[in-house]
């Protein structure tokens, strides 16, 4: 039997973004540390989604890598925790590559989604797309942390909707991303096309429909009987969010 060191490839410069791989096969978690080393990340590897909890409680990460198909508790039901605490970003391995199974993955909060065997320079392209699509948001924010909008209170920088009442409204990474697109550009109509390079992944148009069942649950999570449509269909065109938020 092969025993892997606990311990991260050769460390990479100080301040470099951190990615943790989470994947059964120790191959592959050797492997994709060293591709990450190599393009000047910091890699770190756990075997499972229990491991990767105690990683990330311990040392954090900026982005994780996370095999679908594992023992004890899969990558879909990781990435769903991860995703309604907001944080770290999540890129899903998988060797199922039907868009079906792309667009669950998409749906329970994965910021991008790659089938197995995959080209290792096209996963660093991606892990650094989902970093900047990050930063850029944050940079984009400026000083405002917080914005009320319809009774509403979304919080940035908690990364936080509160309902009229003050109660939490959990949501995944996707709705969260997605109403930030909203928020960021109220009253404009945005197509499929620049939610899905705003609030997911720049793949393709294979995920139209996710955007689509993304918009829907995040619909049903605003609706309130006092208030009018938040997010609006136009047809032919994309979306539009009606409500230009208040700093809050």
């Amino acid at each position: 039997m092969t025993v892997e060191s606990s311990s991260p490839p050769p460390a990479a410069p100080a301040g470099a973004p951190r990615v943790l791989i989470v994947d059964d096969d120790a191959d592959i978690r050797t492997g994709l540390a060293a591709v990450f080393t190599r393009a000047g990340f910091q890699a770190a590897v756990a075997p499972d989604a229990a491991a990767m909890d105690r990683m990330l409680e311990a040392d954090g990460a900026d982005l994780v890598v996370l095999d679908l198909m594992m023992p004890g508790e899969d990558g879909l039901s990781a990435a769903r925790r991860l995703a309604a605490r907001g944080w770290p970003p999540v890129i899903m391995l998988s060797a199922l590559g039907d868009d079906a199974d792309r667009i669950v993955g998409l749906e329970v909060g994965a910021d991008d989604y790659l089938a197995k065997p995959c080209n290792p320079r096209e996963l660093v392209a991606r892990a650094r797309a989902v970093l900047r699509r990050a930063r850029d948001t944050d940079s984009k924010r400026g000083a405002a942390e917080a914005v009320r909008f319809a009774g509403f209170r979304f919080d940035f920088a908690r990364r936080e909707l509160l309902d009229p009442d003050g109660v939490l409204v959990t949501l995944s990474t996707g709705e969260f991303r997605l109403l930030r697109a909203f928020i960021e550009r109220p009253q404009r109509v945005l197509s499929r096309d620049q939610l899905l390079d705003l609030a997911f992944s720049n793949d393709t148009e294979v995920f139209d429909r996710a955007v689509d069942v993304q918009v829907s649950r995040l619909r049903k999570k605003l609706e309130r009987p006092d208030l009018g449509e938040l997010i609006r269909t136009v047809r032919g065109e994309g979306y539009m969010f009606t409500v230009k938020p208040a700093p809050g």
